[in-house]
């Protein structure tokens, strides 16, 4: 039986209170990034801030008003063409800050890859919905593939912070619609032992300051690809042990070699593929004075920033640390500085208040979706929202590695609010339908 719902009943209103207050605490410290040394406003980026959360405001609506069920006939068209506007982006997109991120004309312009980010979980809710027939394993690696090749042609661009927004999406969906833990965990353990392999040998160099013969394996090519050797040869002989003994401990020997087989791997190809700018901020928070100077600079003001604001903070428009052009990309990265020099223990709270309440929203119309579809897109949603807040908020107070990753609703950025405000509008839409069982509408 469908439930016909009025206007005003389709939309979450502790949601979009959350949402206003989250955007105007943006809008304000945006212009507060503005201020200079002289107490006079330089940018104009407050006012473009105004008008993409009005874009994105209209956009929340009509994707509240428009059944997500319907995404499914479309969600494969949608995939391909968000891997062909990403394509187009890596070869002709505008060169920003060393990345070829943007396409537009002259000022007006987007990132695709933030709007892919929700074609990207669409088409993966699609595909998850519809394999639940097919083999747990058969069924991880295609979903492994429609990860990967976004994340390879953003990696292309080469936008690393946005990149890895993908796998927590990614592993979020996963988790939710049953696929063993097992594999859930492969990709967390090959991810984790590629950063480590990966940052090892800068930390010797640049933290350590002295030789540890085991680190300085992963610096000789020779070595490393006999190591590399090693273990995909222990890899292969646990395997066997599998087929000849049927003992489950081989499983787990081959299961934590190939591990550690792909992270040494993929660490050399990471080695290749991240400028070493982009190393040094992997392991620079660990010791921020290492390189004061440089890499370390934009932990340390920021750590400066948020401890100068106490309790109530330095007020509106009073922050030093802003005004005086000591934190770099203050608009964006890091706002939240901005808003805890200014506002305090007390205005992050509010902030952290605003965001667990849209983390739980999102947990509460997970589990009252209508169908999987809904549910797993909401998953994906979750993930997005979780991780831009974990690693934003871990950047700025200097516990988690400088990637980029702006804070939703607050950071300076069009194609980034949009894209958060059109996702709002797709929570919605599920939640408004959660009593409708109807599972397709065309």
């Amino acid at each position: 039986m469908n439930l016909k719902l009025t206007f005003l009943a389709k939309f979450d209103y502790l949601l979009i209170g959350c949402i206003g207050i989250l955007s105007t605490f943006g809008i304000l410290f945006i212009y507060s990034s503005g201020i200079n040394s002289e107490g006079v406003n330089v940018s104009n980026e407050y006012q473009k801030q105004i008008v993409w959360f009005s874009i994105g405001f209209v956009l929340m609506i009509a994707f509240t008003l428009f059944d997500y069920r319907k995404f499914k006939r479309y969600a494969p068209y949608l995939y391909i063409a968000s891997i062909l506007l990403l394509i187009y982006t890596m070869f002709f997109g505008k060169n920003v800050n060393g990345a070829h991120s943007w396409i537009g004309i002259k000022n007006l312009g987007i990132q695709p890859s933030e709007p892919v980010k929700i074609l990207y979980i669409i088409f993966l809710a699609w595909y998850l919905d519809r394999s639940t027939e097919v083999d747990e394993k058969e069924r991880f690696i295609k979903a492994l593939i429609i990860l990967f090749v976004p994340v390879l042609l953003i990696l292309g661009q080469p936008d690393l912070g946005t990149a890895t927004v993908y796998l927590p999406i990614f592993l979020f969906m996963c988790f939710m619609t049953g696929i063993p833990l097992r594999y859930i965990m492969l990709v967390i353990g090959i991810g984790t032992t590629t950063i480590i392999f990966t940052i090892l040998p800068i930390w010797q160099s640049e933290i350590a300051h002295k030789t540890i013969p085991a680190i300085s394996i992963l610096t000789d090519r020779k070595l490393s690809l006999l190591v590399i050797a090693a273990a995909l040869f222990v890899t292969m002989l646990c395997a066997v042990g599998i087929a000849v003994f049927r003992k489950k401990y081989y499983y787990w020997l081959t299961y934590g070699f190939g591990i550690i087989t792909a992270g040494l791997v993929f660490s050399i190809a990471a080695g290749h593929v991240l400028k070493p700018y982009q190393i040094q901020r992997l392991i620079v928070f660990i010791d921020p004075s290492s390189d004061s100077l440089g890499a370390g600079w934009n932990i340390i003001q920021s750590k400066i920033a948020i401890g100068s604001g106490g309790l109530w903070g330095r007020g509106f428009l009073q922050g030093t640390q802003s005004h005086y052009r000591f934190l770099p990309e203050q608009s964006t990265d890091f706002i939240f500085s901005i808003i805890s020099e200014e506002s305090g223990f007390v205005g992050g709270l509010i902030l952290f208040s605003c965001f667990f309440t849209v983390l739980i929203r999102c947990v509460s119309i997970l589990w009252k979706a209508s169908n999987r579809f809904g549910g797993l897109i909401v998953a994906g949603i979750l993930g997005m929202f979780f991780y831009h807040f974990c690693l934003n908020v871990g950047m700025v107070m200097g516990i988690m590695p400088v990637a980029g990753i702006p804070l939703p609703f607050l950071s300076y950025g069009g194609s980034a609010l949009i894209t958060n405000m059109s996702a709002i509008g797709l929570l919605m839409s599920i939640h408004s339908r959660r009593l409708d069982f109807k599972d397709n509408v065309l």
